[in-house]
């Protein structure tokens, strides 16, 4: 048993003086909890193609704070669905958000009003981030793994539709 004790001492001191460490603001991301998202699929059609993006739907105040945070993955046809009960032009932000995202900030018609990239913050557990967001009101955003929207050729002008495929939550 020592030497398993030693040996894992050895590894991860090896790991420290490589500089291989786990990114503190990933060992102590804490997000909040206490709720279940509901789902979804978002579909942008455009030129003939359409890509479809399995969502969770982030509808609450709680759940909109926590949004993708602290995750350290996103399926490639994943992404999180802001849905706001009014128009808004509040900006977001990437608290403890450790992917870096593309977001599209979507109007009341289903109508894409501006896409972004949003790259991981130098220090995401910080208080002082970047803020992004259109300069026209929203009531939906997107976000998905950076670089979605251009792998698809999306751009303001796809045609956007929503199926929720929980409807009984």
């Amino acid at each position: 048993m020592q030497r398993f004790f030693a040996a894992a001492g050895i590894g991860i001191l090896a790991l420290v003086c490589l500089g291989l460490r786990v990114p503190a603001a990933q060992a102590a991301c804490i997000a909040p909890g206490g709720f279940t998202y509901k789902h979804g699929v978002v579909a942008f059609t455009e030129r003939g193609a359409t890509a479809r993006v399995r969502v969770e739907i982030a509808d609450s105040e709680v759940s909109q704070e926590t949004g993708l945070m602290c995750r350290t993955s996103l399926a490639p046809d994943a992404g999180m669905l802001f849905w706001f009960r009014d128009d808004t032009d509040t900006p977001f932000w990437m608290k403890n958000t450790l992917i870096p995202l593309s977001i599209a900030f979507i109007d009341k018609s289903w109508r894409i009003v501006a896409l972004m990239d949003m790259p991981v913050a130098p220090d995401p557990s910080g208080d002082q981030l970047p803020t992004y967001g259109p300069k026209t009101p929203y009531r939906y955003a997107l976000e998905v793994n950076q670089g979605f929207f251009t792998q698809h050729g999306i751009d303001a002008a796809a045609q956007v539709s929503f199926m929720q495929t929980d409807p009984g939550r």
